[in-house]
């Protein structure tokens, strides 16, 4: 059955680029992957200072809370501790 007049084929054509510009997109896909690729490699250079400082007698879990909170402004870290003590004590754990 053929599709009938009323009926718009969106799909692109083979060599139809719809006003994409190849050359852009293939810097913009280039860019990104490389930035993945760089990502990794710091990825495994934050898990070798950890180790390193685990390797030192430092608790990894705590540092990692630590790198969190510092994230978060006074105000921000002082609204969740804050939070943290009220539920604690509505539960008898403080």
């Amino acid at each position: 059955m053929e599709p009938s007049s009323k009926t718009k084929d969106t799909a692109p054509k083979p060599g139809d680029n719809s006003g994409v510009n190849g050359d852009a997109l293939r810097s913009y896909i280039e860019r990104i992957e490389r930035l993945e690729e760089e990502k990794g490699v710091i990825a495994d250079d934050i898990k070798e200072v950890k180790a390193e400082a685990k390797g030192s007698g430092y608790d990894g879990k705590t540092l990692s809370a630590i790198l969190k909170l510092r994230k978060k402004d006074k105000a921000e870290r002082d609204e969740e501790e804050a939070l943290l003590h009220l539920y604690m004590f509505a539960l008898g754990m403080e």
